[in-house]
Protein backbone atom coordinates (compact mmCIF):
# COMPACT_ATOMS: atom_id res chain seq x y z
CA UNK A 1 0.00 0.00 0.00
CA UNK A 2 2.41 2.76 -1.26
CA UNK A 3 1.09 6.39 -1.14
CA UNK A 4 0.68 7.90 -4.41
CA UNK A 5 3.98 9.48 -3.83
CA UNK A 6 6.07 6.90 -3.32
CA UNK A 7 4.42 5.85 -6.72
CA UNK A 8 5.30 8.54 -8.56
CA UNK A 9 8.58 8.45 -7.68
CA UNK A 10 9.03 4.94 -8.68
CA UNK A 11 7.09 5.74 -12.15
CA UNK A 12 10.02 8.87 -12.39
CA UNK A 13 13.13 6.92 -11.65
CA UNK A 14 11.44 3.77 -14.03
CA UNK A 15 10.48 5.59 -17.21
CA UNK A 16 12.00 2.92 -19.50
CA UNK A 17 9.87 0.27 -17.77
CA UNK A 18 6.00 -0.85 -17.33
CA UNK A 19 5.30 0.02 -14.16
CA UNK A 20 2.56 -2.57 -12.80
CA UNK A 21 0.63 -2.00 -9.59
CA UNK A 22 -1.38 -4.62 -7.89
CA UNK A 23 -4.59 -3.31 -6.68
CA UNK A 24 -6.79 -6.02 -5.82
CA UNK A 25 -7.03 -5.06 -2.10
CA UNK A 26 -7.18 -1.33 -3.18
CA UNK A 27 -11.37 -1.53 -2.08
CA UNK A 28 -10.16 -1.49 2.05
CA UNK A 29 -7.77 0.77 2.12
CA UNK A 30 -5.23 3.14 0.24
CA UNK A 31 -5.50 5.31 -2.60
CA UNK A 32 -5.66 3.96 -6.02
CA UNK A 33 -2.79 4.86 -8.93
CA UNK A 34 -5.59 5.14 -11.23
CA UNK A 35 -5.46 8.47 -11.11
CA UNK A 36 -1.49 8.61 -12.11
CA UNK A 37 -2.26 6.97 -15.12
CA UNK A 38 -2.83 9.82 -17.75
CA UNK A 39 0.47 11.72 -16.60
CA UNK A 40 2.77 8.22 -16.83
CA UNK A 41 2.12 6.43 -20.21
CA UNK A 42 4.36 3.31 -18.16
CA UNK A 43 1.65 3.12 -15.45
CA UNK A 44 -0.79 -0.34 -15.56
CA UNK A 45 -3.01 -0.57 -12.80
CA UNK A 46 -4.78 -3.73 -12.56
CA UNK A 47 -7.50 -4.55 -10.20
CA UNK A 48 -9.52 -8.31 -9.51
CA UNK A 49 -13.09 -8.26 -8.90
CA UNK A 50 -12.17 -11.36 -6.76
CA UNK A 51 -12.18 -9.44 -3.55
CA UNK A 52 -14.05 -6.72 -3.04
CA UNK A 53 -16.84 -7.12 -5.75
CA UNK A 54 -17.25 -10.82 -4.20
CA UNK A 55 -16.65 -12.73 -7.68
CA UNK A 56 -13.38 -15.04 -7.34
CA UNK A 57 -14.36 -17.72 -9.04
CA UNK A 58 -14.80 -16.02 -12.25
CA UNK A 59 -11.54 -14.71 -12.58
CA UNK A 60 -12.35 -11.48 -13.74
CA UNK A 61 -9.49 -8.59 -13.70
CA UNK A 62 -8.93 -5.80 -15.83
CA UNK A 63 -6.13 -3.71 -16.18
CA UNK A 64 -6.17 0.67 -16.82
CA UNK A 65 -3.00 1.99 -18.87
CA UNK A 66 -1.47 4.19 -21.26
CA UNK A 67 -3.98 3.00 -24.63
CA UNK A 68 -0.12 1.50 -25.91
CA UNK A 69 -0.06 -0.58 -23.02
CA UNK A 70 -3.57 -1.73 -23.33
CA UNK A 71 -3.24 -2.37 -27.21
CA UNK A 72 -0.16 -4.47 -26.27
CA UNK A 73 -1.93 -6.42 -23.81
CA UNK A 74 -4.61 -7.04 -26.33
CA UNK A 75 -2.36 -8.21 -28.52
CA UNK A 76 -0.68 -11.30 -26.65
CA UNK A 77 -3.52 -12.30 -24.55
CA UNK A 78 -4.74 -15.23 -25.71
CA UNK A 79 -1.02 -16.85 -25.52
CA UNK A 80 -0.97 -16.88 -22.09
CA UNK A 81 -4.53 -15.72 -20.65
CA UNK A 82 -5.74 -19.13 -18.98
CA UNK A 83 -9.00 -17.39 -17.94
CA UNK A 84 -11.19 -16.39 -20.95
CA UNK A 85 -13.73 -14.67 -20.21
CA UNK A 86 -17.25 -15.68 -21.47
CA UNK A 87 -20.68 -13.60 -21.60
CA UNK A 88 -21.65 -14.76 -18.52
CA UNK A 89 -18.92 -13.59 -16.19
CA UNK A 90 -18.56 -10.72 -18.50
CA UNK A 91 -22.76 -10.11 -17.38
CA UNK A 92 -21.77 -10.64 -13.70
CA UNK A 93 -18.94 -8.49 -13.58
CA UNK A 94 -20.76 -5.40 -15.17
CA UNK A 95 -23.47 -6.07 -13.07
CA UNK A 96 -21.14 -5.66 -9.95
CA UNK A 97 -20.24 -2.53 -11.07
CA UNK A 98 -23.48 -1.60 -11.42
CA UNK A 99 -24.77 -2.46 -7.76
CA UNK A 100 -22.68 -0.06 -5.90
CA UNK A 101 -25.20 -0.16 -2.94
CA UNK A 102 -24.34 -3.67 -2.02
CA UNK A 103 -20.54 -3.05 -3.05
CA UNK A 104 -20.19 -0.53 -0.76
CA UNK A 105 -22.15 -2.18 2.22
CA UNK A 106 -19.43 -5.15 1.75
CA UNK A 107 -16.66 -3.24 1.75
CA UNK A 108 -17.40 -1.10 4.83
CA UNK A 109 -18.61 -4.40 6.68
CA UNK A 110 -15.13 -6.17 5.36
CA UNK A 111 -13.04 -3.27 6.60
CA UNK A 112 -15.30 -2.94 10.07
CA UNK A 113 -14.81 -7.04 10.40
CA UNK A 114 -11.25 -6.51 9.73
CA UNK A 115 -10.42 -3.59 12.21
CA UNK A 116 -12.32 -5.24 14.83
CA UNK A 117 -10.89 -8.64 14.06
CA UNK A 118 -7.43 -6.89 14.67
CA UNK A 119 -8.41 -5.26 17.69
CA UNK A 120 -9.78 -8.17 19.12
CA UNK A 121 -6.74 -10.32 18.52
CA UNK A 122 -3.83 -7.36 19.56
CA UNK A 123 -5.72 -7.91 22.86
CA UNK A 124 -5.52 -11.97 23.13
CA UNK A 125 -1.44 -11.45 22.28
CA UNK A 126 -0.95 -11.77 19.15
CA UNK A 127 1.29 -9.79 17.05
CA UNK A 128 -1.06 -8.37 14.21
CA UNK A 129 0.65 -6.56 10.70
CA UNK A 130 -1.31 -3.72 9.55
CA UNK A 131 -3.72 -5.05 6.90
CA UNK A 132 -5.65 -2.41 4.24
CA UNK A 133 -6.91 -5.96 2.49
CA UNK A 134 -9.50 -8.49 3.61
CA UNK A 135 -7.29 -10.44 5.98
CA UNK A 136 -5.02 -10.21 8.63
CA UNK A 137 -1.76 -11.78 9.02
CA UNK A 138 -1.00 -12.35 12.73
CA UNK A 139 1.54 -14.38 15.10
CA UNK A 140 1.84 -15.30 18.39
CA UNK A 141 5.08 -15.26 20.59
CA UNK A 142 4.08 -18.65 22.68
CA UNK A 143 2.08 -20.77 20.16
CA UNK A 144 3.85 -21.49 16.62
CA UNK A 145 1.87 -21.21 13.63
CA UNK A 146 1.99 -24.47 12.88
CA UNK A 147 0.54 -25.83 15.82
CA UNK A 148 -1.94 -22.75 15.67
CA UNK A 149 -3.37 -23.75 12.46
CA UNK A 150 -3.79 -26.87 13.17
CA UNK A 151 -5.60 -26.90 16.29
CA UNK A 152 -7.89 -23.94 14.49
CA UNK A 153 -8.53 -27.17 11.88
CA UNK A 154 -9.46 -29.07 14.33
CA UNK A 155 -12.34 -26.57 14.94
CA UNK A 156 -12.86 -26.80 11.18
CA UNK A 157 -11.69 -23.03 10.60
CA UNK A 158 -9.34 -23.11 8.16
CA UNK A 159 -6.60 -20.46 7.78
CA UNK A 160 -3.36 -19.65 5.86
CA UNK A 161 -0.05 -20.75 7.03
CA UNK A 162 3.18 -20.31 4.82
CA UNK A 163 6.59 -22.70 5.47
CA UNK A 164 8.49 -19.61 3.74
CA UNK A 165 11.18 -17.76 5.69
CA UNK A 166 10.82 -15.09 7.47
CA UNK A 167 6.67 -15.34 7.81
CA UNK A 168 6.31 -19.38 8.76
CA UNK A 169 5.64 -18.06 12.46
CA UNK A 170 2.72 -16.24 11.08
CA UNK A 171 -0.99 -17.12 9.79
CA UNK A 172 -3.04 -15.31 6.85
CA UNK A 173 -6.59 -15.47 8.43
CA UNK A 174 -9.60 -14.11 5.53
CA UNK A 175 -12.11 -11.80 7.41
CA UNK A 176 -15.68 -13.20 6.91
CA UNK A 177 -18.66 -12.65 8.27
CA UNK A 178 -18.94 -10.95 11.76
CA UNK A 179 -20.60 -14.57 13.31
CA UNK A 180 -17.40 -16.28 10.91
CA UNK A 181 -14.95 -14.19 12.79
CA UNK A 182 -16.55 -14.25 16.42
CA UNK A 183 -16.52 -18.14 16.06
CA UNK A 184 -12.56 -17.51 15.10
CA UNK A 185 -11.79 -15.13 18.20
CA UNK A 186 -13.67 -17.88 20.50
CA UNK A 187 -11.78 -21.16 18.91
CA UNK A 188 -8.91 -18.85 19.87
CA UNK A 189 -9.68 -17.96 23.32
CA UNK A 190 -9.91 -22.14 23.91
CA UNK A 191 -6.36 -22.73 22.66
CA UNK A 192 -4.86 -20.09 23.88
CA UNK A 193 -6.56 -21.07 27.99
CA UNK A 194 -5.80 -24.60 27.11
CA UNK A 195 -2.03 -24.27 26.33
CA UNK A 196 -1.17 -21.76 29.69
Amino acid sequence: MLPLAAIEALLRNNTESVVVIDESYIDFGGESAVTLVERFPNLLVIQTLSKSRSLAGLRVGFAIGDPGLIEALERVKGSFNSYPLDRLAIAAAVAAFEDRDNFESMRLAVIRSRNWLAEVLSRLGFEVLPSAANFVFVRHPSIAAPALAAALRERHIVVRHFVQPRIEQFLRITVGMDAQCRTLVEALENILAFRR
